[in-house]
């Protein structure tokens, strides 16, 4: 049967390649707490494969004939939101609907109805789950995906419902309660419109002894997916691909499996099993992703309009020394998210995310900018960066009070503005590659035009056109912070093998004349001559 790389839903193994789902998490572990009658947190990402690994565990589990475990979502119950006698109503349905499909357990679908009609929302929950336990001639397991889809009441109401029932176990309620969801319960900041106040999940679910995360993919599980289609198919992929996938996504699994499935399915050259898959295809699907938007992506996006993130972003974006008032709920909460990665400096969590939120920040400012790829063009096939700057700089002379006030990420906005120029010009046929992190105080950009020479395809830089821009705020004195930028820019120069550097410093100093802050000069480190832009 013809397999594919799954990009949506839970994986399965007769249609998908897949990592079994068992393996993505300490099995031993979580037989041990379930063992214990512990109640804990399962939380990763969306799109990391919780709902296949929770799926596989319930059918695991049931297997051994030791407990009756029931997998079951509740996120339909979020349309709901304070409504906690419908959200209530939602969540007991699914449990009956669940119960009867995974389980061919009729029993909680036939009491709830009565219990609902008779205790009411507040109360429905706990003893649906009481008669349940009671009934079962095996101890009680189960599984509540997507609980932090939940809303306001509704979810306090779930929570403490659950945590009423915790001395009862395992006899009069579930032996183990597993929550699932992007965030750990003690991040849930809940806003109870009964109470009028906030209620943490925390407080709310204080029984909770145990937070595990789901972890990305490792390279070597990339390498082990990937080599399932190979074996399948009989297409390799070329020297350094696997190690490049690696270097693009961190393992994000959604990732993994997106570029896989548009390089092997969906781009004609890829479709060719007698041709190897290349690093040049896997930077063409790379960019169709980014372009079309796909919904993973869209979702991240999305995310960048909430204050919360905006606070825990805006600083690693701006590449900030020493922020103000960042907020360890904020940090932790992207982190939940997939967005950053708790490294030390906070970074985006992996190279395209790098290049999709400073472009999604920008989308409508590339639109709108007039300038044409062909005027940086040269005869050569050429870009050529001193023209492109100089343009730019004029550029930011004239438009940038206006744009960088339309900026919702305003302390990055200099760098965000740069980047949708250069990204206006670029999409006529390269690309820019982005670094930066909490305290790096500089944004690295790597900007790769293809030259019109066939090259080898091992290589994502093979035969392309390498330009440094070095990105700086000035916060020092102007010649501290040329020196400090020089050696920065030659640095990533040397890493990433450009000939070519420039030195951006925007000065942010209210009240100073243009005439002041506008500047072009040459100047070299270690014998590269590196060219320093003022703006």
């Amino acid at each position: 049967m013809l397999k594919f790389f799954n990009t949506a839903g839970p994986v399965n193994d007769r249609d998908h390649y897949c990592l079994p789902p068992l393996t993505r998490f300490d099995l031993a572990s979580l037989e041990s707490l379930i063992a214990q009658k512990k109640y804990f947190v399962l939380h990763a990402p969306r799109q990391t494969g919780k709902t296949s690994s929770m799926l596989a565990l319930m059918k695991y589990l049931n297997e051994q004939g030791q407990y009756h475990c029931l997998y079951v979502n509740v996120e339909m119950a979020q349309t709901a939101r304070e409504e906690v006698e419908v959200g209530i109503k939602t969540v007991l349905n699914q449990i009956g609907l669940m119960a009867q499909i995974y389980l061919n357990d009729f029993v909680p679908s036939e009491l709830w109805p009565d219990i609902l009609h008779r205790v009411g929302g507040h109360s429905a929950l706990h003893e649906l789950l009481l008669r349940w336990a009671q009934h079962s001639p095996k101890p009680l397991v189960l599984f509540i995906d997507e609980i932090d889809a939940l809303v306001g009441d509704t979810l306090i109401s779930v929570l403490r419902q659950l945590r009423t029932g915790y001395t009862q176990r395992p006899a009069d309620f579930p032996q183990s309660i597993i929550l699932c969801g992007v965030r750990d319960v003690r991040d849930y900041r809940i806003h109870s419109a009964a109470e009028k106040t906030i209620i943490t999940g925390g407080s709310a679910f204080n029984v909770k002894v145990k937070s595990l995360r789901l972890s990305n993919f490792s390279a070597q599980d990339i390498v082990t997916l990937y080599h399932e289609h190979t074996l399948n198919t009989g297409q390799l992929f070329a020297e350094g691909v696997l190690r490049y996938v690696w270097e693009l996504t961190e393992g994000q699994p959604w990732l993994v499996n997106a570029l896989a499935y548009e390089v092997c399915f969906e781009m004609t050259a890829g479709r060719d099993r007698t041709q190897p898959i290349t690093v040049e295809i896997i930077n063409e699907a790379k960019e169709n992703l980014i372009l079309r938007r796909e919904t993973h992506l869209d979702q991240l996006v999305d995310k960048l309009r909430e204050e919360r993130v905006r606070r825990g972003i805006e600083p690693i974006l701006a590449s900030e020394s020493e922020p103000e008032n960042l907020n360890e709920d904020d940090v932790q909460y992207v982190i939940d998210l997939g967005l950053i990665k708790p490294t030390r400096p906070l970074e985006i969590a992996n190279r395209i995310y790098q290049e999709v939120l400073p472009r999604a920040l920008t989308n409508t400012t590339q639109m709108t900018i007039t300038h044409e790829t062909a005027w940086y063009v040269t005869a050569e096939g050429l870009l050529d960066m001193t023209k492109l700057l100089a343009a730019f700089q004029q550029f930011f002379r004239q438009h940038s009070e206006h744009w960088l006030e339309r900026f919702d990420y305003k302390e990055a906005g200099p760098q965000l503005l740069l980047q949708a120029f250069l990204q206006r010009i670029v999409n006529g046929g390269g690309r820019v590659e982005r670094e930066y992190g909490l305290g790096n105080k500089r944004t690295d950009l790597l900007l790769i035009w293809p030259l019109p020479v066939a090259g080898s395809n091992n290589s994502p830089y093979s035969h392309s056109q390498l330009a440094v821009i070095e990105l700086k705020i000035l916060h020092y004195t102007l010649e501290k912070t040329i020196t400090e930028g020089l050696k920065q820019t030659w640095e990533y120069m040397d890493k990433c093998g450009a000939k070519e550097g420039h030195l951006v410093i925007f000065d942010r100093t209210l009240d100073k004349p243009w005439a002041e802050k506008l500047f072009k000069r040459k100047r070299t480190h270690r014998k590269q001559p590196i060219q320093v832009w003022g703006m």
